[in-house]
């Protein structure tokens, strides 16, 4: 018992480390490109251009369609092959980047078309273009209704970092990995691992439900 809590203790650090330098770097990142990526699917989607629809639907529904460690493993396996060599980081972020946008973009689609059509008429009615009818009125609105799903999002994200390990990104779970090789006891390793994971989940918990209930306060204000 005595070594297997100076286990804990001893690797406790590089795994918290591996969390600070590697997973939360990268889901912050990936998560804000996604954010952008989603935006302009959603914004396709509900163009009035047949193509543009059409593409946007094609997109969502492959990232949706296909497992992430797939989507990983093609843009770091795959592309190689076709000319485009990219480090184990930056394969990571793209793959999470485009996978968030897939699954983002639908969330933002439908926050957006809750917004009731006269809110539209109201800025038109301003004299405002259809640009600025949706930078200023349609998002804003539409971003409420978007937090709670979108931050679900970003904590799956959290975890979902850990797949990353499989192309030897370093993160979390790869110094996990390492570690329990090292010293061959796997369930007391992985068992830390995922308790920092957890951790982190519950903070990030706590700052969404924090958020919610600022906006409720100001919807009911307003």
């Amino acid at each position: 018992m005595g070594e297997a809590w100076q286990l804990v203790l001893d690797s406790f650090w590089p795994l918290l480390q591996g969390a600070l330098v590697g997973t939360i770097p990268l889901t912050l990142i990936s998560f804000a490109l996604g954010l952008i990526i989603a935006l302009v699917v959603a914004m396709m989607r509900l163009s009035g251009s047949r193509v543009l629809a059409g593409l946007g639907r094609a997109y969502v529904s492959a990232i949706r369609g296909t497992p992430l460690l797939v989507q990983l493993f093609v843009i770091f396996f795959g592309l190689p092959q076709l000319g485009l060599t990219w480090a184990a980081w930056p394969s990571a972020l793209v793959a999470f980047s485009l996978n968030v946008g897939g699954y983002a973009a639908e969330i933002i689609r439908a926050a957006i078309l809750s917004v009731p059509a006269g809110q539209w008429e109201a800025g038109y009615t301003v004299g405002m273009s259809r640009t600025q009818t949706l930078r200023r009125i349609i998002l804003p609105q539409a971003a409420r209704v978007s937090v709670p799903p979108l931050s679900n999002s970003f904590i799956s994200l959290v975890k979902d970092t850990s797949l990353a390990a499989m192309i030897l990104v370093d993160e979390a779970f790869k110094v996990a990995k390492e570690i329990a090789a090292a010293t061959n006891e796997f369930l007391i390793v992985y068992m830390e691992v995922a308790v920092i994971y957890w951790l982190i989940c519950v903070v990030l918990s706590g700052v969404q439900d924090r958020i919610e209930r600022r906006l409720e306060r100001h919807v009911v204000r307003a």
